[in-house]
C-alpha cells in the first residue's frame, strides 16, 4: 500500500467547496511527507478545479468526466472512485462531512472493508499515535478515536481543520481518466433548486440566525442586512421554520444543519437543546434576546438583553462606521 492520501473533492455550482481544501490540510497533518492525490468527479472540463486543488496543496489530481456524473448519485460516484482507489491503493482517504460525504463514504468504506471515523473536528499526533476527535451525543461530549485498520478513512466537519495557504506557484500533474459508469439504478432527470442568496451557511465564517423572536418573514430582513455587512450567512431555529418565517433549508440544529462558524449571532433564539446541538461548537457565540433568562445566554460568549429590532440596526450602523 502506497504512502498517499486521497482527497474526495466535492463541488457546488461547478466550484470546489472549501471543505475540499480543508481536507487537503487534514491530509498534510496525517502524512506531512506523503503524496496527496485529489479525485474530482463531474462532467465537462474540470481542469480549473483540479488546478485549484494543486494551489491548495494537492500533489496530483485525477479528474473523471462523464455525463452520468453531472449530478451526484451514490452509485455513479462510487463506481468512479472505487476504480481509482483500487489502482492507487492509498493509505488514507479524506472527505468533507457534508450531505454527500455522509452518503458516499460509508458505501466506499463498506466496499473496502475499512473503518470510518466521521465528523472529525481535530487531528492529534502524540507519541507517534494519530487520534481523531469527534463530537457525540449531539455535541454534548467529545470522543477521541484511533484507526487500527490499514486505511485511514475519515470525514472532517467544515470550518474546523485549517486549509493551507493558496500558492499559485505550486505545480502538479492533472490526469484525466475515462471510467465507464454503468447499470445505474437511479437516474436524475431534472434538478430544481430553491433560490438562495449569499454565502453557503455550512461553510460561512459568520452566521446570523433568527428564532421565533423574529416574529415574521419580514423580521428576517434586518438579519440578512447584518449578515451582508459581516460577509456571512443567515440561518434559523426550527421554531422559526415551523412558524413559516423562513425555509427549512436554513434550519440549524439536531434535525437541521450542524455548523461551526467563527462567529454565531443568535437573534431571538431561546436556546432549545435541539438547536444548541447544531451550533454550540461555534468559536464565538453572541446572543441577542429580550428575555434575560433565555437558555441561549448559558452558552453565549457575549449576551445582549434587548429587542432585536432595536439592537440589530445599531450593530449594522456601528459595523458600517468601522468599515468606512
Amino acid at each position: 500500500m502506497s504512502d498517499k492520501i486521497v482527497i474526495l473533492a466535492e463541488t457546488k455550482d461547478n466550484q470546489l467547496r472549501n471543505v475540499t481544501f480543508e481536507a487537503i490540510g487534514a491530509a498534510k497533518q496525517v502524512k506531512p511527507d506523503g503524496e496527496t492525490v485529489g479525485i474530482v468527479c463531474g462532467s465537462g472540463d474540470m481542469e480549473n478545479q483540479a488546478q485549484e486543488m494543486i494551489y491548495y496543496g494537492a500533489d496530483r489530481v485525477i479528474t473523471v468526466s462523464n455525463e452520468k456524473l453531472e449530478n451526484y448519485t451514490s452509485e455513479g460516484y462510487t463506481q468512479a472512485i472505487m476504480e481509482i482507489i483500487e489502482e492507487e491503493s492509498p493509505s488514507g482517504i479524506v472527505m468533507g462531512h457534508t450531505a454527500i460525504g455522509k452518503d458516499l463514504t460509508p458505501k466506499i468504506a463498506s466496499k473496502l472493508g475499512a473503518g470510518l471515523v466521521s465528523d472529525v473536528t481535530e487531528i492529534r499526533l502524540e507519541n507517534e499515535q494519530l487520534s481523531f476527535t469527534r463530537p457525540i451525543y449531539s455535541g454534548k461530549a467529545f470522543e477521541r478515536k484511533t484507526i487500527t485498520s490499514d486505511i485511514l478513512f475519515f470525514t472532517i466537519r467544515p470550518n474546523n481543520i485549517p486549509m493551507l495557504e493558496r500558492d499559485e506557484s505550486r505545480t502538479g500533474d492533472i490526469q484525466p481518466k475515462d471510467i465507464e459508469i454503468s447499470d445505474l439504478r437511479t437516474i436524475i432527470k431534472e434538478v430544481i433548486r430553491k433560490t438562495s442568496e449569499g454565502v453557503d451557511m455550512s461553510e460561512a465564517s459568520v452566521v446570523v440566525a433568527g428564532g421565533r423572536g423574529v416574529k415574521s418573514e419580514e423580521g428576517f430582513e434586518p438579519l440578512y442586512e447584518l449578515a451582508e455587512v459581516l460577509g456571512g450567512a443567515v440561518g434559523a431555529s426550527r421554531g422559526a421554520c415551523d412558524a413559516g418565517y423562513c425555509d427549512y433549508s436554513l434550519q440549524i440544529g439536531q434535525t437541521g444543519k450542524v455548523i461551526t462558524p467563527d462567529l454565531y449571532i443568535a437573534c431571538g433564539i431561546s436556546g432549545a437543546i435541539q438547536h444548541l446541538a447544531g451550533m454550540s461548537n461555534s468559536k464565538v457565540i453572541v446572543a441577542i434576546n429580550k428575555d434575560a433568562d433565555s437558555n441561549i445566554f448559558n452558552i453565549a460568549d457575549y449576551g445582549i438583553v434587548g429587542d432585536i429590532f432595536e439592537v440589530i440596526p445599531l450593530l449594522i450602523e456601528e459595523i458600517k462606521k468601522i468599515r468606512q
